[in-house]
């Protein structure tokens, strides 16, 4: 007897064993994959997590399925291809032959953008204006946000915190502390385009643009190869790759003041570096030109930042910069106006990543002419003729000659040109426009939208430390 209930109990116990096991045995996702989140439509829009190795792994959603088996480290990756917006909320079922089973809730197919940048991108919902009146109202249950948590890391990590609500809908109990450019952003595209938003904010206050920039894009540029940098990449960007997205924004620029020249090859490699770790696809950037601000340190050069912001758009495809001279508060770092900010940006999508007829940009300098003692200025991305925003004379212009000196300038609209004079110069050389940090000038088109701060000569400019 004692023997059968020791065989007895041993098999009890065995039977207890093998069912810890079982449960134990789970199938783990990274934290940009979950319930609530949106996929991107039209798109190849990976699922992936880790399992044990061999493990058989099988994705369904909305009558797409895929399966595969987990690798030597246990990773698998499926991909569902060409998913159709929709608001209808609908279950992601995965399945194993090992594990217990997964099902992910509430997700929806619509548009992913990715939100990053300093703390302008940071700035949230409640810090800004109208903010009571904007949280009451903040009910899009189509609008869907995740906010990553502030990670760096010295090496590239396949997974990084996010806020333990996870993916979650509009509402006025969960927008308050979400970043008010992304979130106004994301409401411009789904009033707009009447389509599920996704929005994935991996922001951090006083960050400068290398941090975000990995290691090997860090190496192509000179005197940034032995610079401390890469750690945001590696723990706020690095981890959402595959997850599919069809563009970022970005607002940043304040902490590369001091080396704004150099900002012209940082910005466009780190453009390209995000580009390249999503497979090479060009897909859309826009960038907010930083507001007015005095800064009142030496070596910071606003206008030269917003020169390399304009030149990276100009310059690189697939890009857009939002100007924001006029919606400034000169004192205030932290402009608290982020509801134009989000709009513009939505603006620039409608137009150029989604096709619709709206005006999205203000005047872009294109060349300049002499024309005797007048200097005749031409623009692209006019909407009609240039304008004003208040109706005077254009404000903010300086002009030189051969000698580099600048002077105040009048400007003269004529249709979409512009004639820039002033009577201390006989012979222009060199016309510059809001070329000063508290800039705030008036120049426009039938759009309403400001024309970007420029200058047309190349001359050096020394910048001290």
């Amino acid at each position: 007897m004692l023997k059968m209930k020791n065989a007895a109990t041993l098999v009890t116990l065995l039977a207890v064993l093998l069912t810890c096991s079982v449960a134990a045995a789970e199938i783990k996702l990274p934290s940009v994959i979950g319930s609530g989140m949106v996929l991107q439509q039209g798109a190849y829009c990976p699922i992936w997590g880790w399992a044990e190795p061999g493990e058989k792994i099988a994705v369904s959603y909305d009558n797409r399925s895929a399966t595969t088996v987990t690798d030597d480290d246990g990773i698998w990756v499926v991909v569902l291809k060409d998913l159709k917006a929709s608001a209808d909320p609908k279950t992601m079922a995965i399945r194993s032959d090992k594990s217990e089973p997964v099902d992910l809730e509430n997700v929806l197919v619509g548009e992913v953008w990715l939100c990053s940048g300093q703390s302008n991108m940071a700035w949230t919902v409640q810090r800004s204006n109208d903010a009571e009146a904007e949280i009451a109202a903040a009910k899009y249950p189509n609008i869907r946000m995740l906010q990553i948590n502030r990670t760096a890391q010295a090496d590239p990590k396949r997974d990084v915190p996010v806020w333990s609500h996870g993916w979650t809908a509009v509402t006025p109990e969960t927008v308050p502390g979400f970043s008010a450019v992304a979130y106004f952003f994301g409401r411009k595209l789904n009033q707009e385009l009447d389509t599920p938003i996704g929005l994935i904010n991996s922001s951090w206050g006083g960050t400068p643009a290398e941090r975000w920039t990995s290691r090997a894009a860090m190496d192509t540029i000179e005197g940034l190869k032995e610079a401390k940098g890469c750690d945001l990449y590696n723990g706020m960007i690095a981890p959402l790759v595959p997850f599919a997205i069809q563009g970022a924004i970005w607002y940043q620029g304040e902490a590369n003041t001091p080396r704004a020249i150099q900002y012209r090859e940082l910005l466009p490699t780190m453009i390209a570096c995000w580009r390249a770790s999503w497979g090479g696809r060009p897909f859309p950037f826009g960038i907010v030109q930083l507001a007015p601000y005095t800064y009142n340190n030496p070596g910071r050069n606003l206008p030269l930042l917003w020169e390399s912001q304009l030149l990276t758009a100009k310059n690189t495809p697939n890009t857009g910069l939002v100007v924001t001279t006029d919606i400034s508060t000169v004192g205030n770092i932290h402009p608290p106006n982020k509801q134009d900010v989000g709009a513009r940006l939505g603006l620039w999508a409608l137009a150029t990543v989604y096709d619709k007829d709206v005006a999205y940009s203000g005047p872009i300098y294109k060349s300049m002419t002499v024309d005797g003692s007048k200097a005749v200025l031409s623009f692209d991305l006019v909407d009609g003729d240039l304008a004003t925003s208040d109706g005077k004379a254009p404000s903010h212009f300086t002009i030189a000659g051969e000698d580099k000196k600048f002077v105040p300038a009048t400007a003269t609209i004529k249709g979409d040109k512009l004639i820039v004079t002033s009577d201390a110069v006989e012979k222009p050389v060199a016309v510059r426009f809001a070329w000063q940090e508290t800039a705030e000038p008036n120049l426009t088109d039938e759009s309403g939208l400001p024309a970007s701060p420029f200058r047309t000569d190349e001359w050096e400019i020394v910048v001290t430390p």
